[in-house]
């Protein structure tokens, strides 16, 4: 019998995509964690920007924006 995820057409194409990635044997755990600081850098340029966008340095506006 052989196995669903190398005979179904759907999953066979997650198969290939995620399971079975043909990578190259150098790639270590390395690569995930600047992945992950790649993403954490970009979270953090995003919420800096949204949060400079509504940014008012007068307190009275400040403060009554958050109430």
């Amino acid at each position: 019998m052989t196995n669903i995820r190398k005979s179904h057409p759907l999953i066979k194409i997650i198969n290939h995509s995620f399971i079975d990635l043909p990578a190259p044997s150098n790639i270590s755990a390395w690569w995930n964690f600047g992945s992950l600081l790649g993403v954490c850098l970009i979270l953090q340029i995003l919420t800096g920007l949204f949060l400079a966008m509504h940014y008012t340095s007068d307190t009275m506006t400040a403060f009554s924006s958050v109430t």
